[in-house]
């Protein structure tokens, strides 16, 4: 009962409509029969009498469509099986409930001769063709509705984990690099290396803290981008040089996309004090990465998978995509300022 309930409560204004369309319908019925107005032709017992009949109706379109229904889709020729055969079981159960009405009453002759029951008979197949129509509309765009809902549902769900699985990937790419420049560090000069492992521990707590994230402010990416530019530093000098214009802070941005961007110039490009590789970060209607091209000899090949792995999170992420430009002299990378709140 308290299912019936239920569903009648979430479909309230679909039968709302059905008993406004059964109440117009029995007055103009009345006034086509009896060619006049009086204070029987408002009377709702007929439009009451016709919402139990459309719910006999309902229930039988329900109950072939869960015999016939096997997956979530229904096409054309199914949905025509369904609607046949509601209307042919809905006439003959409204014949068949009105010859146990005329039994009880013994009003046999009167409402089964020939006559009558033509009327009869035309007037359920109207109702079964007119009231099906409306249940089987409503009934598959709220079942559409649900199943795009799910799929929505299903598709950021299917987004995020490939984002996590994304994320994965580039965690150990940032902490292998820079166990890389550590190591060297400790060859070259012991308290550079000291001083380098001190600020990458905490740099790499950030990393560990945006792990679980989509998005993070540009304020919080900035000054984690200058923090690690610091780590270049311990390293290079003035080979490489950062320079950071920003008009505007608001909106966010995928977790350490400034620190790829700057160790790929790095990586790349070769600086020196007297020939430095300069990389500038401009925010403005987007967030623009540029730095000049002096590649490196000899460079040890790379897959370019950090690179190719920002790209398929901001495809997850904006209907705007990354634009990379490059020539002789200058790479220059274009990001979207992503608006929605992060997670």
């Amino acid at each position: 009962m308290k299912k019936l309930v239920s569903k009648i409560s979430q479909n309230r204004y679909f039968l709302l409509f059905i008993l406004l369309f059964a109440y117009v319908q029995s007055i103009y019925t009345r006034i086509a029969v009896r060619q006049q107005i009086n204070i029987y032709t408002f009377t709702p017992e007929a439009a009451l009498a016709q919402l139990i009949g459309a719910g006999i109706l309902f229930l039988i379109i329900v109950f072939f469509i869960r015999k016939w229904q096997k997956g979530g889709v229904f096409n054309t020729l199914s949905m025509l099986k369904v609607f046949v055969a509601s209307v042919l079981v809905f006439v003959l159960s409204m014949q068949l409930i009105g010859l146990l009405i005329a039994l009880a009453f013994d009003h046999v002759e009167r409402n089964f001769n020939s006559h009558t029951l033509a009327i009869s008979l035309f007037s359920h197949l109207l109702d079964g063709i007119i009231y099906g129509s409306f249940f089987l509309t409503y009934y598959y765009y709220h079942n559409n509705k649900v199943y795009q809902q799910k799929l929505l549902v299903y598709n950021e769900a299917l987004a995020e984990s490939k984002i996590s699985q994304l994320k994965t990937q580039l965690n150990p790419h940032f902490l292998f690099n820079n166990l890389n420049v550590l190591d060297q560090l400790i060859e070259e000069d012991k308290q550079k290396a000291s001083d380098f492992l001190n600020e990458f521990a905490e740099i790499y707590r950030y990393v560990l803290h945006s792990t679980d994230k989509e998005l993070v402010t540009i304020a919080q990416e900035i000054d984690f981008a200058q923090q690690y530019f610091n780590l270049i530093q311990h390293k290079y000098g003035n080979a490489y040089q950062l320079t950071v214009e920003s008009e505007n802070e608001s909106g966010f941005i995928v977790p350490l996309t400034l620190q790829l961007l700057i160790e790929n110039a790095v990586q790349h490009n070769l600086g020196t004090d007297e020939n430095p590789v300069f990389i500038k970060i401009t925010i403005g209607k987007n967030i623009t990465v540029v730095n000049n091209i002096n590649l490196k000899r000899n460079k040890k090949a790379t897959s370019g998978r950090a690179l190719k792995n920002l790209k398929e999170q901001y495809q997850l992420l904006s209907d705007i995509p990354i634009e990379i430009h490059q020539d002789d002299t200058a790479f220059s990378l274009h990001l979207p300022i992503i608006l929605k709140q992060s997670k």
